[in-house]
């Protein structure tokens, strides 16, 4: 996968280039300190993958994302972990808050990839179709593919397409994420954030700006968290 970094700090790209390094799957083309510089090679070159940092001075980091192309994907870099919840609303695949640490990179990288395996050829256009009373069949892969309700452990939007994550699999299809749940049984299945539908069956924990599913950390959105807390979770809260 060919990825580029985009960071005004020399440390902080040197720090990305050495953690990329011991990544067979990831080739760095370029490193850049300027959105208007790496805007410029991205409309010359191929870019599957982008490190991107927010603060930067002339066009920062979100504005930047804004403007790069459908199947670019970012990892946002920067030393301010109150920019997570902003990097999910852009549908980023993650992000990194500086100095990054190897376990995290490695997890947030191989994300990316495989969100770039599915995205490359591999998802069809699809509806939800049959539904019964607790399952759906979906378009995935050229087939259909039966998905039980209390199966799904939440719904990850990524720009067009969206991917059911369940114990066993990860199954994408290019359907955005307001159909998809606007198709699914309201009681169970609730909005958080832009990227993100969740079983509510299924939290185990939670605090005011994440909720956890198994070993799943989902971001709760600024925009959806008032409605979720007073509709989905405040009444069920023992001894506040």
């Amino acid at each position: 996968m060919r990825a580029i970094i985009v960071d005004d700090e020399p440390l902080a790209r040197d720090a990305i280039e050495l953690l990329t390094a011991r990544m067979a799957n990831l080739e760095i083309t370029a490193t850049f300190s300027s959105a208007l510089a790496a805007s410029k090679y991205i409309n010359e070159n191929p870019v599957d993958l982008i490190f991107l940092d927010i603060e930067m001075p002339g066009i920062n980091g979100i504005e930047f994302a804004k403007t790069i192309p459908e199947k670019t994907l970012v990892i946002f870099t920067t030393a301010y972990s109150e920019y997570a919840l902003d990097g999910y609303d852009l549908d980023a695949i993650d992000y990194l808050v500086k100095p990054v640490k190897e376990e995290r990179f490695q997890k947030a990288v191989n994300k990316a990839i495989a969100y770039h395996q599915l995205l490359n050829g591999k998802a069809s256009t699809s509806e939800i179709q049959n539904y019964g009373d607790d399952y759906f069949f979906v378009k995935s892969e050229r087939k259909f593919i039966k998905i039980y309700f209390k199966d799904i452990l939440f719904i990850e939007g990524l720009k067009d397409y969206v991917v059911m994550q369940t114990d066993d699999q990860r199954i994408m299809t290019a359907m955005n994420i307001k159909t998809i749940h606007d198709q699914l049984p309201q009681h169970i299945f609730v909005r958080i954030g832009k990227s993100y539908v969740i079983n509510i069956k299924e939290i185990a924990s939670f605090d005011n700006n994440t909720v956890m599913i198994r070993k799943y950390e989902i971001p709760i959105g600024n925009t959806y968290r008032n409605y979720f807390f007073d509709n989905f979770i405040t009444k069920k809260v023992i001894g506040r």
